[in-house]
This record gives C-alpha cells, sequence and structure tokens, in this order.
C-alpha cells in the first residue's frame, strides 16, 4: 500500500451503517469497527458528537480525515480503494452516471421516502428536490431495467448502496417490490460480501442484547 489506508468504521448494526460494512467488505478493506449501542444512546455522548455532531452514523475516520454523510463514506472508500473497481475513475464513460446515481440517492431518493412515509404531499415541483415520487421512481426504475446493476454490466460503489436502501424500503413498503426492483434486491443480496457484513451484524446485536 502506498500508504496506511486503515479505516476506523463509527457503526451500529441494522442501521445505514451496515451498507458501509458491506463496501467496505467489497473493497477487501483494511477496516475497524468502533460499535454503537443506539439503544444506550452511545451516538449521543460527548466523544460521538465530537465525530458527528449530528449523532448519526455511519461516520468513519481515515488518519486525520473525518468522513460523514453516507454518500460521501461510499465516494470516499471506494476511491481510496480504487484498485477494487468499484468506482470509475476520472476519464471513464461511466464516472459521469457513477456521480449521479450517487447523488441521487441522497438530493431526490430520500426525500421523496420521507415525504411518503410521514405522508406529506411534496412541495410544488418548481422548490421539490425530486419532482413528485412517481416520476422520481419511474427515473429509477427505468435505470434498473437497463442492466443487471446501477451501470449497466458494471457493479460498483453505486450498487452497495442501493442494494441496502431498496432491500429497507421495499420491506416497509415505501418502494414498490416490483419485479425489476426484487431482481436487482436479490442480486445484490447474493453477494459475499453482504452475507459476511450481515453475520457481523447479528454477531454485534446479539452482543448488544
Amino acid at each position: 500500500m502506498p500508504w496506511n489506508r486503515r479505516v476506523t468504521l463509527y457503526h451500529a448494526p441494522n442501521t445505514r451503517s451496515t451498507g458501509v460494512l458491506i463496501l467496505l467488505e467489497e473493497l477487501g478493506a483494511d477496516y475497524e469497527l468502533k460499535v454503537l449501542n443506539l439503544k444506550a444512546g452511545d451516538q449521543k455522548k460527548p466523544e460521538y458528537l465530537a465525530i458527528n455532531p449530528m449523532g448519526k452514523v455511519p461516520a468513519i475516520r481515515h488518519g486525520d480525515a473525518v468522513v460523514t454523510e453516507q454518500v460521501a463514506i461510499y465516494l470516499y472508500l471506494a476511491d481510496l480503494y480504487g484498485e477494487a473497481g468499484l468506482a470509475p475513475p476520472l476519464g471513464d464513460p461511466l464516472r459521469g452516471a457513477y456521480l449521479r446515481w450517487m447523488a441521487y440517492y441522497g438530493s431526490c431518493f430520500e426525500p421523496a421516502l420521507v415525504d411518503r412515509s410521514m405522508k406529506r404531499e411534496p412541495a410544488p415541483s418548481s422548490t421539490s428536490p425530486y419532482g413528485d415520487y412517481e416520476t422520481m421512481l419511474n427515473t429509477l426504475t427505468d435505470q434498473l431495467s437497463q442492466g443487471p446493476y446501477m451501470l449497466g454490466e458494471k457493479f460498483s460503489a453505486a450498487d452497495v448502496l442501493w442494494g441496502t436502501a431498496l432491500t429497507w424500503t421495499t420491506a416497509f413498503k415505501l418502494v414498490p417490490d416490483v419485479p425489476v426492483v426484487k431482481a436487482y434486491i436479490d442480486r445484490i443480496n447474493a453477494r459475499p460480501a453482504v452475507e459476511r457484513a450481515r453475520m457481523k451484524d447479528e454477531q454485534l446485536l446479539a452482543e448488544q442484547q
């Protein structure tokens, strides 16, 4: 390794940080876990608020760099372990689509899901970040129908993000379990890295109980 790439993941099992754990497994990364017990309020303790004042997981530390916000963490890690091939590099024609779908998750998908779960009408289309729910979802499913992965034939960090997100949003009936979505979820969840991460989560949950 040209420099120390060991990463610390501040993690709580069965939360959004599970996706980052899956990504670390996919990357073959050198990492350690700092496990938080959310029921015990670890995320609100001063030592963790010094890492992320929002009191949310995931967060990572790499050397002197601290990264919060889910999408930023995915982008950082996939570039840090670029040899794993999960982030198209600058100059690759797929780089634009990769960045688009990573950003789409936070800028369109999650805001739409929050409104949906709260049974709120979206803001007028001129001010709503996602327009309307149906357009947002159709844009996503149209992309999924074009290949096995978000970038067509190429598996990337975007698939770890979206596979994780669609697994829990379909489970909570926030996204319809239509065939193209179900097939995508099944494809991602069949990957060995997902199984390894979920086994770790099961062990951590047992220890916390």
